[in-house]
C-alpha cells in the first residue's frame, strides 16, 4: 500500500496530512482521492504528485513501498 502525504492545501482539502492507500497506479490513485477527498477534487489537477520524489505519469505502478506526495501550487517570493 502506497504512502500518500498531503501538503498545504491539498491537507486541508484531504483533512489529513497522509494516508495509505491500495490503488495499483498513479493515475488509480488520483480518481479514488478525489472522490474520497471531494475537496481534492478542485486543486489536483493543478498539483504536482510526485511517486518517489519525482514527477511521475498516470501509468506509473505503486508499490507497498512507494511514496507519493500531492504539492499543490505555492505563491510567494
Amino acid at each position: 500500500m502506497a504512502r500518500v502525504r498531503y501538503f498545504a492545501a491539498a491537507q486541508e482539502a484531504a483533512g489529513r496530512d497522509e494516508e495509505t492507500r491500495g490503488e495499483a497506479t498513479l493515475g488509480a490513485l488520483r480518481v479514488a482521492v478525489a472522490a474520497d477527498h471531494p475537496g481534492l477534487g478542485g486543486i489536483l489537477p493543478r498539483c504536482a504528485v510526485l511517486v518517489a520524489g519525482e514527477r511521475a505519469d498516470d501509468d506509473t505502478v505503486l508499490t507497498a513501498d512507494t511514496l507519493v506526495d500531492v504539492l499543490p501550487p505555492f505563491a510567494g517570493g
